[in-house]
């Protein structure tokens, strides 16, 4: 009975719990009674659990401020073109000396004036750099914390005002530090972030140029620039500047005194400081100048350090160039009130002599001097019968019977009397000679109208071209340079005492078995040469002198290169080996002969007469 009533109990316990619950909401056992029918293992399938839906996780976002207008940027403004400097009195008066222009070492680094020696914005910044109130960084977060674009300037206190993170102080921190200054201040507020830190544009500074600039002022740079960019934008030293002292003033102090050719000689750049805002560079006034010319690698006129001597000069210029003469030198200074003109020095005095202001240093050179035989070096070709005819170096002075011994000496066919020797150096006087015979030829022919009684008669343009005819004829003429000997027609070795100079060739013929007629006769030839035979036997045997030749003009060239002329005399001469016979036309036949006799008379005559150039123009 009492169980009865415990059961009764527990089920009313249950139907009130039930009552009280949500009416969405059924208790079902997990576990079936036994007994459970389908229907009721269904209810309790049907159980429905409410769903707790969560917020999405939503990133901060910090917001760029919009960009301020930007400001004209003075220090990337390019200097406008600027002519070279003037020349300064020193530098006109060298250049008179030297012949040609000269200016001071450093101008030409300065003629282009349109370059922009300014350091560019987008230069790397380097890890040192030290960040300046009015430098503008570019900030990046990726993450817990979005942020894109974000362009903060430093302000006048060095701080930057980040969002939602607030001022952080960057000012005087190195670049190569800022990334982690600002990554700790936004971890203060934010977890699970990337951080991307640049400099987006450099504030720039303003400095002073003073002195002897050639454009003094302020001047708007950025703040990587240093002395060397800053002064070169200025346009360098004026022509009364100094290129060997820049002074560069920070707050009244001197912080560097920098030389322009430690950079333009050496590369050396230890004394180019970077710049701060407000600083001075000065440029003092030209030191005292010297001219280095002549055979020398750089041409210039050359600003001296204290106690510089001639040598350090000549350092300057890049030292002597190959072809100079490095055992002396000379040296003229005009403004020195015992000045002598130019004075010789050797190069240990100009080692240990120190350098004037207003010396004028010249290096002379090797190039172009005569040096004596026995100094220069030889080269001689021999060709023809020889046993080993070629190329010989020989020692200066060499004699031609030791060159011929050292090419096996000459063959038994050679003729040593037709020996050709050719020479530079007689050739280059054979020119000089030459051209002024043919200048007084021009002048004696082109007078001949003027000065004749038939001037009349000579003054017509057809007479006038036949000169001009007979000139350029002449001029065309090349001389051979060749050496004749005087050497017996059976001689059977070459002039041997004869010195041998650089590119002398020397051609051994063999011996010739034919005498040569030629000219005013009815059968030119060359005929075989008769031993004891004359030259008017070979003219005979040619047919004899026509009407229209000239006996007493006929002359003969000798196979050693003289002449034998004089008509009845060559024609009773014995005939050589190699001879060449010419029979001329008559001067005096026909009207045009007797003009050209009469034109040309006064100055041909002799050996070589009007029938030579009867021939020449033939």
């Amino acid at each position: 009975m009492s169980h009865g009533w415990k059961r009764l109990a527990t089920v009313s316990l249950a139907l009130s719990l039930v009552g009280l619950a949500p009416a969405s909401a059924q208790l079902a056992s997990p576990v079936g009674a036994p007994g459970d029918n389908a229907a009721s293992r269904g209810a309790a399938e049907q159980v429905a659990v409410p769903v707790v839906e969560l917020p999405p996780i939503v990133p901060a976002v910090i917001e760029a401020p919009a960009p301020a207008p930007e400001a004209p940027d003075e220090g990337g403004r390019r200097p406008v073109a600027k002519a070279p400097p003037v020349a300064s009195e020193f530098e006109t008066w060298v250049s008179s000396v030297a012949g040609k222009p000269l200016r001071r070492f450093g101008s030409d680094l300065l003629i282009p004036g349109a370059r922009d020696f300014t350091a560019p914005s987008t230069t790397a910044i380097p890890p040192d750099y030290r960040l300046n109130p009015g430098d503008e960084l570019l900030i990046g977060l990726t993450g817990s914390v979005q942020a894109s674009g974000l362009r903060l300037v430093i302000d006048s206190e060095g701080r930057i005002f980040v969002p939602r993170v607030g001022a952080i102080r960057v000012g005087g921190v190195r670049y190569g530090d800022v990334h982690g200054v600002i990554e700790r201040e936004v971890s203060r507020q934010y977890r699970g972030f990337h951080l991307e830190v640049g400099v987006a544009k450099l504030k720039g500074i303003t400095v002073y140029v003073t002195g002897f600039a050639a454009r003094p002022g302020s001047y708007s740079a950025s703040s990587l620039s240093t002395l060397v960019n800053v002064v070169l934008a200025a346009g360098g030293p004026a022509t009364g500047g100094s290129f060997r002292s820049i002074q560069l003033r920070r707050g009244g102090q001197l912080i560097s005194d920098f030389d322009l050719y430690d950079l333009l000689l050496k590369g050396d750049t230890r004394g180019d400081a970077v710049l701060q805002n407000g600083d001075v560079l000065y440029v003092a006034p030209a030191g005292a100048e010297v001219a280095v010319i002549g055979s020398i690698n750089r041409e210039a006129i050359f600003e001296l350090a204290p106690g510089e001597t001639l040598t350090g000069a000549i350092v300057y210029a890049g030292g002597v160039n190959t072809v100079a003469d490095d055992r002396r030198l000379m040296v003229l200074n005009a403004l020195s009130p015992d000045a002598s003109g130019w004075r010789e020095l050797s190069a240990a005095d100009a080692a240990s002599s120190k350098a004037r202001r207003g010396d004028v240093i010249r290096i002379l050179s090797n190039i172009g001097i005569a040096r004596p035989l026995r100094q220069q070096p030889v080269l001689v070709t021999l060709s023809g019968e020889v046993a080993r005819p070629g190329h010989y170096y020989v020692q200066p002075g060499t004699r031609m019977a030791d060159v011929v011994a050292q090419a096996g000496g000459l063959t038994g066919e050679a003729f040593p009397y037709a020996s050709v020797i050719t020479r530079e150096s007689v050739k280059h006087q054979q020119r000089l000679s030459y051209d002024r015979a043919i200048s007084d030829v021009e002048l004696l022919l082109a007078a001949q109208p003027v000065t004749s009684v038939n001037r009349a008669q000579l003054a017509q343009p057809g007479n006038i071209a036949l000169i001009n005819s007979i000139v350029d004829q002449l001029r065309r003429r090349e001389p051979d340079g060749r050496l004749v000997f005087d050497l017996a027609v059976d001689a059977a070795a070459l002039p041997g005492d004869l010195i041998l100079e650089n590119n002398d060739v020397v051609h051994v013929p063999a011996r010739p078995v034919t005498v040569g007629v030629f000219g005013a006769v009815p059968s030119p030839a060359s005929f075989v040469y008769r031993p004891g035979a004359s030259v008017e036997d070979f003219v005979k045997s040619a047919g004899g002198v026509q009407n229209i030749g000239d006996k007493d003009e006929i002359f003969v060239v000798r196979a050693n290169g003289t002449v034998l002329a004089g008509g009845k005399r060559a024609l009773r001469a014995a005939a050589l080996p190699g001879d060449l016979v010419y029979v001329p036309i008559d001067a005096n036949r026909g009207e045009f002969w007797a003009r050209l006799r009469d034109i040309t008379g006064t100055l041909f005559s002799g050996l070589v007469g009007a029938a030579s150039v009867a021939a020449i123009t033939k």
